[in-house]
């Protein structure tokens, strides 16, 4: 929801002639004096808010410890409000896809930022060229990496961490487990891996405001988000409408699109399509107002994107379409849920369009029979009304 806001070196426990750290050098390191502390996350929300689970228990390890979150442009207030952070430091990442100008530019400001803060340790979560850059940059004591890197350095180029962190994680298959994977390299025992996000009371307050203007009660209504930071994961508009329909016949609840400023035409094409009550609150509150209004939700219904993952983390349950990622790696955590994901390998109806191994670039979910996704969520509406101790 873009408008809130060289050789493998794996198999020999190497990163470019650099020694993964020991059990015993990481335990020395938890032990380490750090008062100031850095994640570098710079991706979307639904990565920001796993990261939540990474700054929760470094807070609990390092209480006097001020911790700092580099975050994509416009989602500073979201991180600071919501507890993830104590401090948020913007990147421009629209910048960094700019003019050689505006690159640097925008490498300068960050890196002069950063480094007036002195941090003692930085940990890079984004695992980038550019992360790789910055964490050289700003040359803290202790700099945690990825060993190796998702995508292998160039030969070129070198791993500027000097503690290292398991790639892929130890928990388990799902994304979250790579960013708890600093945890492990800093010696620190993890202790509750699920998202878990509280609205704001002067933000619920508002949501409440929001939904009484429009007659919507608490628990009547399923959240609905449309939209996605790529057009590839958005199930196809006429489709939702058809499964709120259906929904609301069988039900009796309303829906409620949510949803960003610039996804405002996709929401009005579910508008359009239509046949049953739909309330559409797009464009018309923050990320923290749409935290506090998901928990007022029945349930959330949408695509994978990073309101699914606030949904989940308020605690409301939900059901994601997913398309060529697979719910194991990027599904809700820690709420009653259905994922749904067409057959893989994906028959593609989009040929020319779609871009093989892209994630975001193949429209593999828009092969989700409406039958299919409205009988998951009436199941899931079954289940959650026979047992609300569920939720």
């Amino acid at each position: 929801m873009s408008g809130w806001a060289g050789a493998n070196c794996r198999d020999t426990g190497m990163s470019l002639g650099r020694p993964t750290a020991t059990h015993d050098e990481n335990r020395a390191v938890a032990r380490t004096n750090i008062q100031s502390i850095l994640v570098n996350q710079t991706k979307f929300i639904g990565d920001v808010i796993l990261t939540s689970v990474l700054t929760r228990h470094l807070r609990a390890t390092y209480p006097k410890a001020t911790i700092a979150l580099l975050c994509a442009a416009g989602l500073e207030r979201f991180v600071v409000a919501q507890g993830i952070a104590d401090m948020a430091i913007p990147f421009g990442r629209r910048r960094m896809r700019g003019t050689t100008y505006e690159r640097v530019s925008e490498l300068y400001r960050v890196t002069s930022t950063i480094r007036r803060q002195k941090f003692d340790l930085t940990i890079d979560l984004s695992d980038s060229k550019t992360s790789r850059i910055l964490t050289r940059l700003i040359n803290a004591p202790i700099r945690i990496g990825f060993d190796p890197p998702e995508n292998p350095l160039r030969f070129w180029e070198t791993q500027p961490a000097n503690v290292f962190a398991a790639t892929y994680g130890h928990g388990g298959e799902h994304y979250l487990y790579r960013y708890l994977s600093p945890l492990a390299a800093l010696g620190i025992e993890l202790a509750d891996p699920v998202p878990s996000l509280q609205p704001i009371e002067a933000c619920q307050v508002e949501a409440r405001e929001l939904l009484a203007r429009n007659n919507v009660a608490k628990g009547s209504f399923i959240a609905v988000h449309a939209g996605a930071s790529f057009e590839g994961r958005c199930w196809q508009p006429e489709r939702f409408a058809s499964v709120i329909g259906e929904i609301y016949q069988r039900s009796g609840l309303t829906a409620v699109i949510v949803g960003g400023p610039d996804e405002a035409p996709i929401a009005q094409k579910v508008l359009d399509a239509a046949t049953s009550p739909v309330v559409s609150l797009v464009g018309k509150a923050s990320l923290e107002v749409l935290a506090a209004l998901l928990s007022e939700a029945f349930m959330f219904l949408g695509n994978e994107s990073g309101p699914m993952h606030l949904a989940a983390a308020v605690k409301t349950p939900v059901v994601g379409l997913f398309g060529l990622t697979s719910p194991d790696i990027w599904g809700p955590l820690g709420v009653p849920s259905r994922t749904l994901r067409p057959s893989m390998p994906c028959q593609c109806i989009a040929k020319g369009i779609c871009k093989e191994d892209e994630t975001g670039g193949v429209y593999c979910v828009q092969r989700l029979p409406v039958a299919d996704v409205a009988r998951s969520a009436l199941e899931l509406i079954d289940v959650l009304r026979r047992n609300p101790i569920a939720v």
